[in-house]
């Protein structure tokens, strides 16, 4: 079970883990309020969002809801939850990062 996080907690980790995704490419055009997930552009990367989920999942660990599950207008799109620890974040972000500069 995951521990209760008081609302100031997922702000805290909404406004750390926007810059972190837009350092390594990622754009977010619309700033999340009142969830816990926020979805980034990858449409330069894929216009493919399954198999890009799917790729980064098996190549990094870190799990991501591809856009298209949201219906075709996210599609080229990740979701990202932050409804965990920092340094969770921190560490697929860095996963992330590196993975997207190893297709460049």
């Amino acid at each position: 079970m995951l521990p209760r996080c008081v609302p100031n907690e997922y702000d805290r980790r909404r406004r750390h883990l926007i810059p972190r995704l837009e350092e390594i490419g990622l754009k977010v055009h619309t700033r999340p309020v009142g969830a816990f997930y926020v979805l980034a552009d990858a449409r330069h990367i894929s216009n493919d969002s399954l198999s890009l989920a799917k790729d980064i999942l098996e190549a990094t660990g870190v799990a991501l809801t591809p856009g298209v599950d949201f219906g075709e207008g996210a599609e080229g799109f990740l979701r990202f939850s932050y409804a965990n620890s920092m340094e969770n974040l921190d560490k697929a972000v860095d996963r992330l990062g590196e993975y997207l500069q190893r297709r460049n």
